[in-house]
């Protein structure tokens, strides 16, 4: 990257940073099973409500429940099942008129990332009426409150129920981009560990260590808080305490209620703390060939802590320290490279592949640029990439080298 370009990241990074705790951060009120779900309604005056949730999710018999639940309550519910595992404009237009023709009155996001983000461009799309996703992308554009939005995960990983961002993907040309505001923060989020009892192992895994990725980008990144470093090492140990305990024990409740508390944390850390480029290149990928995203993050991760080399061999010191495979008393690249190791084996014990097969090497070019600007200037990476460098760490997580 040049050096013009630097200076304007680094400084735009840190506006942002000396910013940080001024900017209207909100924590959802938390509850830890669906039945309160009425409550919610009943103290918000909601009558007509909108459940976001794909055909997977309901098709398992997961909403079942939540369903008959607001229905025996005398609540009107439209059910919109048709979100895509990469969330589309189409999919939130679909839901949008939808939600207008019920006369809904408020919106609950039902299952992994994919509906919350769903969910919450729903609600910008309802406030924004005339402004189509494309107008409302980026940073600081929604300064409308949504509707009143609940979360509900059914997935231990993307830490969705407390960020400010929606990722959606825009299907006519292949490319995934991010909605940012902290009115997208919902004000309620259920975490209830038996709603991830069924999850198949894949996603259990993915998720996971998608959680596990926010964790790690927010505590290497430059504008960390000690609120956010705190939550980043809390949810590290979580996830290294768990994850195979919930992937090989899947009806484990104190696992599952770990994983949740988990992503919850993580999510607090990156929101604030912001991610990096793992993101940057999983969000591409995810837009060009429909990959799944923490699936993305698990296999990318490792390849991006390794080109960061030394300037992040300190922080992953404490990161290992905190997943309980490192002491003080090594060095900080032993112990950092152990770090990434783990991180390694933790995929293979999951049977997470060790690369990304598919991608072409005719398309990273383009790819590297959407990634570079997702990510520069705003996220504050420990070491700065522009897309022509960026094209390499493509080609190293295709296998294409």
């Amino acid at each position: 990257m040049n050096f013009f370009k630097k200076v304007y990241c680094r400084l735009f990074q840190g506006i942002f940073r000396v910013a940080l705790p001024f900017m209207p951060y909100r924590e959802p009120i938390i509850y830890d099973e669906q039945e309160f779900i009425i409550n919610i309604l009943k103290d918000n005056n909601i009558n007509s409500v909108m459940l976001v949730t794909d055909n997977g999710i309901r098709g398992a018999g997961l909403t079942q429940n939540i369903e008959k639940l607001i229905t025996d309550n005398g609540i009107n519910l439209s059910v919109y099942y048709k979100t895509n595992p990469n969330p589309t404009v189409k999919n939130v237009e679909e839901a949008r008129l939808q939600y207008i023709e019920n006369k809904c009155e408020g919106i609950i996001a039902f299952g992994g990332g994919s509906a919350m983000d769903c969910a919450k461009a729903l609600g910008a799309r309802i406030v924004y009426p005339k402004k189509n996703l494309n107008k409302l992308k980026g940073v600081l554009k929604i300064h409308k409150k949504l509707p009143k939005l609940i979360a509900v995960p059914t997935t231990a990983g993307t830490g969705s129920e407390v960020t400010v961002a929606a990722i959606i993907t825009d299907d006519e040309i292949n490319h995934k981009y991010a909605i940012m505001d902290f009115n997208l923060i919902p004000l309620y989020a259920i975490l209830d560990p038996k709603l991830t009892y069924t999850l198949p192992p894949h996603i259990t895994s993915t998720t996971g260590m998608d959680a596990l990725t926010h964790a790690v980008e927010a505590f290497i990144g430059r504008s960390t808080t000690k609120e956010t470093r705190r939550n980043a090492l809390r949810a590290t140990q979580l996830i290294y305490n768990n994850l195979e305990k919930a992937y090989n024990n899947p009806q484990d409740y104190v696992a599952r209620a770990n994983m949740l508390k988990a992503a919850y944390l993580a999510g607090l850390a990156f929101s604030k703390s912001y991610v990096g480029y793992i993101h940057a290149i999983a969000h591409s990928l995810g837009g060009k060939y429909n990959i799944p995203h923490g699936l993305a993050n698990s296999i990318i991760m490792p390849y991006v802590l390794d080109d960061y080399g030394k300037r992040i061999y300190k922080k992953l010191h404490k990161l290992a320290i905190a997943a309980g495979i490192s002491s003080n008393d090594e060095s900080h690249e032993i112990a950092a490279k152990k770090f990434i190791s783990s991180i390694k084996q933790l995929n293979s014990n999951m049977n997470i592949p060790i690369h990304i097969e598919n991608i072409k090497l005719e398309d990273i070019k383009e790819l590297a640029k959407h990634a570079d600007k997702e990510a520069n200037p705003l996220y504050p990476v420990p070491k700065l990439k522009d897309a022509k460098e960026l094209e390499k760490l493509y080609k190293i997580v295709g296998n294409l080298t």
